[in-house]
């Protein structure tokens, strides 16, 4: 007998159609030729709480901690899954074969073969690769099935995710609860090896948010009158008279620029234009696909995960959605046909398009060496019915469809004109883009809000020498802003590439950009639960994500390991080295028990000396004063955040506020002539008050340059380049 063991009952009735496995029996589904196909509901298994090691551990307690199963790790059987569990064990002592047939992923490998394991199968095994649940998908992955033994590793990659999440939540989540309580905080105070890194990011954002102090600029626009029409351009101001983004800093230089061009007459520096070309976007994987719904229409990053799953489960309108690859495999090239057909038969409204489309060209999407577990949620080849389908999945399904039509249109054509002015001494620059072929535009749909943020001017055909008349100047107040709140698009965004977070350059060429915070597949349930536990909150219309002050405070007094982006990062890598084959489960869950250990140990070690974290006021953890060695506490003043030592008035040490920790001292500038012998922190030579600064300038066209700025600004204006 061949037992397909299938993730969950929906998924089983797909396959058992193709197998011919129509007959209902207790828990699964029969065939005349012996075929059974049964299932799971997810995990039915779990693992074991700590009083099942020791029944001394169901009490809470310092002595108790550290708790390591060591190679004792045991699992039970959840007990809503106790009956269809039963039924598997029945079906599995008959059996000559096992089909694993649960979602193709880690986590999917884990479900069936945690069961497997439990009941110690040792038969053979096979492996169903699905990327969808289509009959064809489903004739087409069981004529290609898989050793079991080339998708085992994923089952220890999942094993060592599983307990090591253990290890963290079970370990930390105590030690820190029980601090709590003995400082009067009530409640349990959640600590996870994904969640608190995943905190971190939004706690940060938020506080650079409030430590912003938004700083005032003049731009000059003018109303420009020349042969081929008219257009604005914009004031480009000198070196001596802006901040290092080449933004003014002084209103009365603007209206004095704007006084002087109006009503004259200038000519034109240079004109030049360019035909540019912009290839269609790739195919969506999840978080791209979460990241587009949430800014179009907030939809939460777990509920287009939802939605994503009913449109590959319930519709069997779209492929695998929980993949992190936005590529497809050249195999399926041959496939555009049917599936472009199946679209415009799905929906009539599309029928125009399709016929439009190219099926000769192949995009940059159509790539081997890209492909990595599943490729780029794309639609079947199955003709559905849209009309069954709700709005939430609608709009989704019209996002991914679109989007692989694009594939076969045309790139994206469009004129870039640059106008350079000169009124007597001051310059002005126009640009402007002018589209020459719409090209996969049409394909993908332009939205209001897309044609605003693509608008760009027309410009008339203009040569070196023209004239130029300057109608009308007239000053913008502006003022420069803070960085955005995460939304959940943006998070999901944030946490899949972590890596290009990292300032440390080895962790950075560890991770190339590669790594990130959990997976595609767990990412929307960790916004989830941080929300669902108050460490976060939806905000305003965007639904913003935001900090509480209770998930600030347990942030705060977490040591940096716990909360570390980069750190987590590389445990996932570590994970994908286990799936990969390159990796071990021992050593993997070997370093995680020891890294517990010392941690634990650390916390204890402050606990019995008195400077255990203050968990009661969610003050910031213990950062020596470096001049007194007094602790240092993060303060809010008038301009920001900043780190005062708490033995003043004795000690007046400050420091700067760096993400939520102390900032380096400003250091003395380089040896060197001229501006560079004066010294970051001596006096402004303008106001006497403020002290010099010595910045870089990060980008624009003075990016890498020194200088020199009063730490009064915006009252005092002293800015002087460091030669």
């Amino acid at each position: 007998m061949r037992v397909f063991l299938c993730e969950k009952p929906s998924q089983a009735r797909d396959i058992a159609r193709v197998v011919g496995a129509t007959r209902k029996g207790d828990g699964c589904l029969k065939g005349d030729d012996g075929t059974v196909v049964t299932w799971c509901f997810g995990h039915l298994m779990e693992l074991a709480p700590p009083e099942v090691y020791d029944p001394a551990l169901k009490t809470w307690s310092f002595d108790t901690l550290p708790i390591l199963p060591g190679n004792r790790w045991r699992m039970e059987v959840k007990k809503s899954a106790r009956k269809q569990f039963a039924v598997i064990k029945k079906l599995l002592k008959s059996a000559k074969e096992v089909v694993i047939a649960t979602d193709a992923d880690r986590e999917g490998e884990l479900i069936a073969r945690e069961v497997l394991s439990h009941l110690r199968w040792q038969g053979r095994t096979l492996r169903l690769w699905l990327s969808a649940l289509d009959d064809a998908s489903i004739r087409k992955a069981l004529a290609n099935m898989l050793p079991g033994s080339k998708t085992e590793p994923l089952y220890y990659a999942g094993l060592a995710r599983s307990r090591a999440d253990w290890l963290v939540g079970m370990n930390l989540t105590r030690l820190y609860t029980l601090i709590g309580r003995s400082q009067g905080v009530e409640g349990v105070l959640s600590v996870g090896r994904v969640q608190t890194p995943t905190l971190r990011l939004v706690v940060e954002r938020d506080r650079e948010i409030e430590s912003f102090v938004p700083q005032p600029y003049w731009d000059v626009e003018a109303d420009c009158v020349a042969a081929g029409g008219q257009f604005t351009a914009k004031w480009d101001p000198d070196e001596g008279v802006c901040d290092p983004q080449g933004r003014c800093t002084n209103r009365q230089t603007a209206l004095n620029v704007a006084q002087s061009v109006s009503g004259t007459v200038g000519h034109v520096i240079s004109a030049e234009s360019k035909e540019m070309s912009e290839q269609p976007p790739l195919p969506f994987e999840l978080a791209g696909l979460q990241q587009v719904a949430s800014k179009r229409w907030g939809m939460s990053a777990s509920r287009v995960q939802e939605v994503a799953q009913s449109l590959y489960e319930t519709h069997k309108a779209t492929t695998y959605p929980r993949t992190d690859c936005p590529y497809l495999p050249l195999s399926q090239l041959g496939e555009a046909g049917e599936v472009l057909n199946a679209m415009q038969r799905s929906d009539p409204e599309l029928k125009e398009l399709v016929q439009r489309a190219d099926l000769s060209r192949q995009s940059r999407a159509w790539n081997d060496k890209k492909i990595t577990a599943h490729h780029a949620i794309i639609p079947t080849a199955q003709v559905v019915d849209v009309g069954r389908m709700n709005d939430d999945e609608r709009k989704i399904y019209d996002l991914i469809r679109r989007r692989y039509l694009a594939q076969f249109f045309p790139e994206h054509r469009y004129r870039k004109t640059t106008i350079i002015l000169g009124f007597g001494e001051h310059r002005f620059k126009a640009g402007g883009n002018v589209t020459s072929r719409p090209g996969w535009k049409e394909a993908v749909g332009v939205t209001d809000a897309d044609r605003k943020g693509d608008a760009r001017q027309p410009l008339p055909r203009l040569s070196e020498g023209d004239d130029v008349r300057c109608a009308e100047a007239r000053v913008l107040d502006k003022e420069t802003k803070p960085p955005a709140h995460y939304t959940e698009g943006t998070l999901t965004q944030a946490m899949k590439s972590v890596g290009k977070m990292v300032e440390d350059p080895r962790l950075k060429r560890v991770l190339k950009e590669t790594s990130g915070i959990g997976t595609v597949a767990t990412r929307a349930a960790i916004i989830e639960v941080l929300l669902q536990r108050g460490y976060m909150r939806r905000e305003g219309r965007k639904k913003y994500l935001v900090s509480t002050p209770k998930g600030r405070a347990l942030l705060d007094v977490l040591p940096e390991q716990v909360k570390d982006p980069a750190m987590t990062a590389l445990w996932e890598q570590a994970l994908d080295d286990i799936a990969s084959g390159a990796g071990s489960l021992a050593d993997f869950m070997s370093r995680q028990s020891q890294w517990v250990s010392t941690l634990i140990g650390a916390v204890r070690q402050e606990k019995r000396t008195g400077s255990a974290p203050d968990l009661s006021n969610g003050a910031a953890p213990v950062h020596a004063c470096p001049d007194c060695s007094k602790p240092m506490r993060r303060r809010k003043g008038t301009k920001g955040y900043f780190w005062g030592c708490t033995g003043y008035p004795d000690c007046k040490t400050t420091l700067p506020d760096s993400r939520g920790k102390p900032g380096k001292r400003s250091a003395g500038l380089a040896k060197g002539k001229g501006r560079e012998k004066e010294e970051a922190g001596g006096s402004c030579p303008d106001c006497g008050k403020g002290r010099l600064i010595a910045r870089t300038i990060n980008k624009g066209r003075n990016a890498g340059k020194r200088f020199l700025g009063c730490s009064g600004y915006p009252k005092c204006h002293h800015f002087s380049w460091i030669s």
